[in-house]
Order: structure tokens, then C-alpha cells, then sequence
């Protein structure tokens, strides 16, 4: 089926490809922490971060500290946040399920669902601490059971960690808070050092050197997925309101240079209003810089010639947000096929995804949303299978998989196999005279 748009602003290709200097750079970085532990944490730390600290984890008494500069607004609203992250990935969690089933007589086979055993979980800091991250990558890895989970942030100029975030970080469930950034803080939580112990997952999102780290480790521990700079992709027709379409764009563009706001409409005039709204809207933004520079280099404005066409240039973008701005915006959900998290309609702006409704903000972008989603309670859960023969059951199964092991040449799997239609086999199988 062919698709007819127009782009009235069009960006560079986005990719998730990393500089050779940061590569090389991480490599160092990841060396140097395996090697020397807690010594090139010391280093890094006051190279990348420019303070000393004393000691990396955070204590008991740094958490109630943090507690206490919080109104009871503040309190009150992350608090909110962490409820609502737990209501929903606990429903996510009662709708995976082990089993066991006989699938033919004398054979039973099944799967059971099991946590890892330890996370650790990367809280970014940079240009603005995310307080809601926290319950984004700790919070699932709580309600899956996993029994340690380590977390790690950036220090601040004062050697500590940002009081909204660390508080946080504690009531969203982190057994162990470590001051430890970067790249550094993946090859500690990857490979252990004195003081941070070694875990099996590592999540959450970072800067560039952060996720160029998690993509060297992974294989020595496993990963959620790699993640770019944040995207949006707003979806509209003639009925979106060009100023909050503006309103919502901004709202993404405000986070990095590199992030990625598009518009897709059906009606060009909402496209072209929406666009002088954006700019009316800039000079008031306290972040307008940041805003201004993104959408100039990466911001992108489509016209789509029917809602299909516009569906289709969804699903190729696979963005990390998807916001649809339609008459009935449920209409087209069925069709919608790529990205990390859908928002429909004009009061579900990306914002409550991000902060407050419950659904998980670690996405995927960089059309990463083609093969996987973003970081959920089945992040850190196992599916372990397992099967049980009886010796009617292995009579049955053992020439078939023996004919499959002649096939291939497997000549010990095929005398496995071909042991179990032997009579004198059982419990002390080997023992016999």
C-alpha cells in the first residue's frame, strides 16, 4: 500500500549508532573499574562528577535528611506516583503465570516464573534530576521479587544525591543507594567492587556513555534494552487544538537538544497552526533554550493525506511516545502496532505517562519499538521450563528423539536417549549387577 505525505519539516535520520570515542572511552571507563574496583570509582567519580565523597553508599541517616527539605506537597505527590507505578505493574504481574500440564501420557511439561536475583538500576541525573525514574525502574523489579536491588546516581556538586530522587528512590523499594554516575556506575553494578555489589540485571535509563556501558556488559549481566535521547510523535486531524498540540510538543522538546518531537496530521492547516503556536509558546518556556534548539534541529512536521497514511508513518517512526489527537482516537489503536506507550485523546497528554499515572516511562526509542517494549514487571522475571517422563511416557519420546540425533550426527545424545527403552533402567540405574 502506498502513502502519500508531505513533510513540511523534516530532520536527520536519528540513530542509536555511538561515536567511536565514546566507545573507546567506556572501554577505558569499564576497565578500569573492573580492574581496580573501588579505586577507579574514587577517580571517576572526581574526574567526570568534580567532587570527593568518602564513601559511595548513601545512608540511613542522608535519607531521612532528604526526607525532611520535602513539603508534604512534594512528599504527597511522589508518593502518588509510586502507588500508582505499584497498582499497575502488580496487575501486570497476576497476569503471568506459570504452569504445568500433561501434553501427552507419561509426559508433563511446564514453566515456572522466577525473579533474578539482583538489579541494579541506573537513576539518571544531567540537566534535570527525574524524580519520577525511581519508581520507573525500581518499583518492577520490587513487585517481581527480586531480592536485592542496588541503585545508583550521579552525585551532585555537594557530593550528594538530589533530595526529591533519593527520597524517591527509598520508598519506591532500593535496598542499597549508591553516589556513582556514568558509565562508572554500570561497570560497578556489572562486575562488583568492594563496596557495590554485583547484580544480575542491570536497568534504567542515561546519557549516551551510560547506555554505550550497558551495551558493553551485557552478556557478563543482562539489560533491559538501549535507549536514545526521548521522542514523541503526535498524531492529529482537524479536530486536535493546535495550541495544546504546540503545548505537548514543547513538552518533550524541553529535555535534550537530541530529542525527537513530531507532528502527523491529516488537516494541514491544524499542522501549520500548530507550529506558530509552538513558536508563540517558546518565549515563555524557562527551558526555552534547550526547547528551541531541539525543535530547530530535529523537530518534524508531516501531512499525512489520510488517517492511514498517517497510521503508516506511525508504525514506521516506532516512536517511544505516541500521542493521538483524533475525533476517536480508540478507532485506530488496533492499527497501531510500534511504540513504547500509546496516549489517546486530548486529556492524555505524555506528561502523566512520564510522572504520575502508573504506566512505566522507561521506554524504548530509536525505533527499538519494532521488537521490544519498554522496562515492565517482566523485566526481572525468568521463565524457567522443566519437564517430567514417566518410563511409559520416555518409551513413547525416546525413538523419535533418537531418529533425531541419528540425523544429526549427535551420537552420544542419541544413546541418551536410547538408554531409557533399556528395562533394567531406574532409580539405581548404573548400580545393577
Amino acid at each position: 500500500m502506498s502513502t502519500t505525505v508531505e513533510y513540511l519539516k523534516q530532520a536527520d535520520d536519528a540513530s542509536i549508532e555511538i561515536d567511536r570515542d565514546v566507545t573507546d572511552a567506556v572501554r577505558d571507563i569499564l576497565s578500569g573499574v573492573r580492574d581496580r574496583g573501588d579505586d577507579a570509582l574514587f577517580e571517576f567519580t572526581e574526574r567526570f562528577d568534580g567532587v570527593e565523597v568518602d564513601d559511595f553508599r548513601v545512608s540511613d541517616d542522608e535519607i531521612e535528611a532528604a526526607a525532611a527539605e520535602l513539603t508534604a506537597a512534594e512528599t504527597e505527590a511522589i508518593e502518588n506516583t509510586i502507588e500508582n507505578v505499584r497498582a499497575f505493574h502488580e496487575e501486570q504481574r497476576e497476569h503471568i503465570e506459570g504452569f504445568e500440564k500433561e501434553f501427552e501420557e507419561g509426559v508433563r511439561l511446564g514453566q515456572r516464573i522466577v525473579p533474578v536475583e539482583s538489579a541494579g538500576t541506573y537513576v539518571p541525573g544531567g540537566r534535570h534530576p527525574l524524580v519520577a525514574a525511581p519508581a520507573m525502574s525500581i518499583v518492577p523489579a520490587e513487585v517481581a521479587g527480586v531480592d536485592r536491588i542496588v541503585t545508583c546516581a550521579p552525585p551532585q556538586d555537594d557530593g550528594g544525591i538530589q533530595p526529591a530522587q533519593l527520597y524517591a528512590m527509598d520508598r519506591a523499594g532500593a535496598d542499597e543507594i549508591y553516589r556513582i554516575g556514568g558509565a562508572q556506575a554500570i561497570g560497578a553494578m556489572a562486575y562488583g567492587t568492594e563496596t557495590v555489589p554485583e547484580v544480575a540485571k542491570i536497568t534504567g535509563p542515561g546519557n549516551v556513555f551510560t547506555t554505550e556501558a550497558k551495551r558493553q556488559v551485557f552478556g557478563h549481566v543482562g539489560i533491559d534494552f538501549l535507549a536514545g535521547p526521548t521522542e514523541v510523535l503526535i498524531l492529529t486531524d482537524e479536530t486536535a487544538d493546535p495550541e495544546l498540540v504546540a503545548t505537548d510538543l514543547l513538552a518533550q522538546a524541553e529535555h535534550d537538544p537530541n530529542s525527537r518531537p513530531i507532528l502527523v496530521s491529516t488537516d494541514q492547516r491544524i499542522a501549520e497552526e500548530a507550529v506558530d503556536d509552538l513558536y508563540e509558546q517558546l518565549p515563555d518556556l524557562r527551558t526555552e533554550d534547550v526547547a528551541r534548539e531541539c525543535w530547530e534541529e530535529n523537530g518534524e512536521v508531516i501531512v499525512a493525506e489520510t488517517l492511514d497514511d498517517a497510521v503508516a508513518v506511525a508504525n514506521d517512526y516506532a516512536i517511544e511516545h505516541l500521542q493521538v489527537m483524533i475525533d476517536e482516537p480508540r478507532s485506530i489503536v488496533d492499527d497501531l502496532t510500534n511504540y513504547g506507550s500509546l496516549f489517546l485523546g486530548d486529556h492524555s497528554p505524555v506528561v502523566f505517562g512520564d510522572k504520575a499515572v502508573g504506566t512505566n516511562h522507561s521506554l524504548p526509542t530509536l525505533e527499538v519499538a519494532r521488537y521490544s517494549g519498554g522496562i515492565w514487571v517482566g523485566t526481572y522475571l525468568k521463565t524457567l521450563t522443566h519437564q517430567e517422563a514417566t518410563e511409559e511416557g520416555a518409551a513413547r519420546v525416546a525413538p523419535l528423539a533418537a531418529k533425531i540425533c541419528e540425523l544429526e550426527g549427535t551420537h552420544a545424545h542419541q544413546l541418551s536417549a536410547e538408554a531409557r527403552l533399556r528395562p533394567d533402567v531406574g532409580p539405581d540405574y548404573g548400580q545393577r549387577e
